[in-house]
């Protein structure tokens, strides 16, 4: 019996041309550029047009994808968005990008993990394949975060931004996705939330009136999670493959605030300079901010073909997800 093989063939990315920067958020509520970076190590985010939706950052960052990897949309065999801002509860981005993009024998569907879906949905579309019941999957993560900010609620305004990225992945000859780790805590849930079609008493009150489809976040506990979770994961990931830090060339990881990064750096004995982050550019971006961040670094060179890499995120749920990929 053969053992099908995986491996990202193409990745692509969409950020809206609009750029908020921390200076204009200084005449918005009260912040200063200062605070921002040193809490965050954010400058800018891009935010997106009121009349544009989720749907057509998924659908830009999935033809370059596609592009990149050589691939028609008529030979989709799956479609999978990972997203936490979708334009409507149904139909899922993923049905309308399928629709869009004229991907007709595609199967389409959204992942909901938060920051970390874009991995979910990555390890979701590698295990269809692997299973010999699909050839390829585009995957993308999406967001528009901009639509679910209180602009008026310091501490979460000035970190999140919206855009777009996506992978192609293909059965292959060679190794290139290696494994996944996977993880929740559901009993943090409340760490990060969005109201959907209920609404509690602690809703209600943190968000002023029970129509606002707001995010809120505990910061504090987020922070505790994630520099617990990402190297934890991480260290799991490669000792379970055999793997030592030192092969590692690149870490590709969710952009959600510098100073997470530089306690991971610390916590798994790992230099910056092989962490990448581009979070100055784009701010937390969610489930899209691995692909972004993913496409940029293949686009700068950071990552080339034989190179060992790591993709690892934590989000809402609160939620866990790391990937081992060798470049092909």
């Amino acid at each position: 019996m053969n053992i099908i093989q995986t491996a990202i063939t193409g990745t692509g990315f969409y950020v809206p041309n609009r750029i908020l920067t921390n200076h204009e958020l200084e005449h918005m509520v009260e912040t200063t550029d200062e605070w921002i970076v040193e809490r965050s190590g954010i400058h800018e985010r891009r935010i997106l047009d009121k009349e544009k939706r989720n749907t057509d950052m998924a659908v830009a960052a999935g033809k370059m994808a596609l592009t990149s990897a050589g691939v028609n949309a008529e030979e989709l065999d799956l479609i999978i968005v990972a997203t936490i801002t979708p334009d409507y509860f149904t139909p899922s981005v993923a049905c309308m990008v399928q629709n869009e993009m004229g991907a007709s024998k595609a199967a389409a569907f959204d992942v909901n993990a938060a920051c970390s879906g874009f991995v979910y949905a990555m390890a979701t579309a590698n295990a269809y394949i692997k299973s010999g019941m699909y050839k390829n999957a585009l995957v993308i993560g999406s967001e528009a975060l901009s639509k679910v900010i209180d602009w008026n609620h310091r501490s979460t305004c000035v970190l999140f931004g919206d855009g777009a990225g996506a992978v192609v992945i293909e059965a292959s000859e060679a190794s290139g996705i290696v494994a996944f780790d996977l993880g929740a805590s559901g009993d943090l849930g409340n760490a990060i939330t969005i109201p959907g079609t209920y609404f509690s008493e602690d809703d209600i009150r943190d968000r002023n009136n029970e129509l606002s489809h707001v995010i809120r976040m505990d910061g504090r506990e987020v922070f505790k999670f994630a520099t617990r979770t990402m190297a934890s994961s991480v260290e799991k990931l490669l000792e379970e493959n055999g793997v030592a830090k030192e092969e590692v060339d690149i870490i590709v990881p969710h952009q959600a605030n510098i100073r997470i990064l530089q306690t991971a750096s610390k916590k798994l004995g790992i230099d910056m300079d092989r962490i990448y982050s581009i979070i100055h550019k784009y701010g937390n971006t969610s489930s899209a901010s691995i692909p972004i961040a993913l496409h940029s670094a293949v686009s700068e060179g950071r990552i080339n073909s034989g190179d060992t890499v790591v993709m690892t995120g934590f989000g809402g749920g609160l939620t866990w997800a790391s990937a081992l990929v060798r470049w092909i």
